[in-house]
């Protein structure tokens, strides 16, 4: 078995491309007026997000390292690293990245955590950086451990993922139109993206993608961003803040006061932290079902079209 095997850390080697790009991209709005715009206390949240990002992933970073290399200590599979098993490795992690985003958006709990990267009203690279503090608290590592039980080292795995995060950061944009349909077909990219941040009815709960739009296809989850609707930004239910600490813990802090509501029985504070965001006992709340629906029944000429 491969003990001891190391990959560079690709997102912080990355960073300076990370900057360089916002400062292209905002110069390319402020030139022409186009792509999107900038509002400075909504990129700061973001930019201390992602800070707070990095901070949390180095002290909670050992919990999910442990229990990669526990896993890796009891498999008797070993695929090695060669350039292939690499490549196999990153395909089946970005499949278990589409998982893992879509039970972050329909699980309530895990949801807790992902909200904060769909809380800003604007679309620009920034927002990329408007990631979770509390990602180890949702136990979505273990959709990562049929990959090191067939053999995938920890290290190899997260360094795949690492690149896919990269990938996942130059979509984050309005500057960028739709790019040729053969790579529409295949990859995400800010078109596909724009419509998973959006919050209008047809686009919620579509293009869970990070790298490969086919797994939205094969799943029954893509919806192609519409030339005549255009896509608004942020929650259902704005927060209304620039308070990177309310944007960190604010749903946190919901399903506590949900779940520990008088009178409720044992099954409705469970399904308060693990039913679909919107879900309600008393029905007083949508979810994305029922905010579809409500649609239709307002526009029901729009039945059958992409998102309904």
């Amino acid at each position: 078995m491969t003990e001891t095997l190391t990959y560079p850390d690709v997102v912080q080697l990355a960073v300076p491309f990370f900057i360089a790009a916002i400062l292209i991209e905002l110069f390319w709005i402020r030139l022409t007026g186009r792509g999107g715009r900038y509002e400075t206390r909504d990129a700061v949240t973001s930019l201390v997000m992602g800070a707070g990002n990095v901070a949390s992933g180095i002290a909670l970073g050992f919990i999910a390292w442990a229990f990669f290399m526990a896993l890796w200590s009891v498999t008797p599979l070993d695929l090695g690293t060669g350039w292939w098993v690499v490549l196999l490795c990153f395909v089946l992690d970005d499949m278990r990245y589409y998982w893992v985003h879509r039970f972050g958006h329909r699980i309530r709990w895990v949801w807790a955590s992902h909200v904060n990267h769909h809380s800003s009203q604007h679309y620009n690279l920034t927002t990329a950086l408007r990631q979770t503090w509390t990602y180890t608290f949702t136990f979505m590592m273990v959709v990562r451990a049929p990959l090191i039980l067939l053999g995938f080292h920890p290290a190899m795995v997260l360094f795949c993922g690492g690149l896919n995060l990269i990938y996942q950061f130059w979509i984050h944009t309005e500057a960028i139109n739709k790019l040729p349909r053969w790579f529409e077909a295949i990859m995400n990219t800010p078109s596909h993206h724009r419509v998973h941040h959006g919050r209008n009815p047809r686009y919620l709960d579509a293009n869970y993608a990070g790298v490969f739009i086919i797994w939205d296809k094969m799943f029954g989850t893509f919806v192609p961003e519409q030339d005549d609707e255009k896509v608004d930004y942020g929650l259902v239910h704005n927060i209304g803040t620039f308070n990177p600490i309310r944007v960190a813990f604010h749903e946190w802090v919901g399903i506590w006061k949900d779940a520990t509501q008088p009178g409720l029985t044992l099954r409705q504070r469970l399904l308060y932290c693990i039913a679909p965001p919107g879900w309600s006992h008393d029905g007083s709340r949508l979810t994305s079902e029922g905010i579809k629906q409500s649609h239709l029944t307002q526009h029901p000429e729009d039945r059958g079209s992409p998102g309904f």
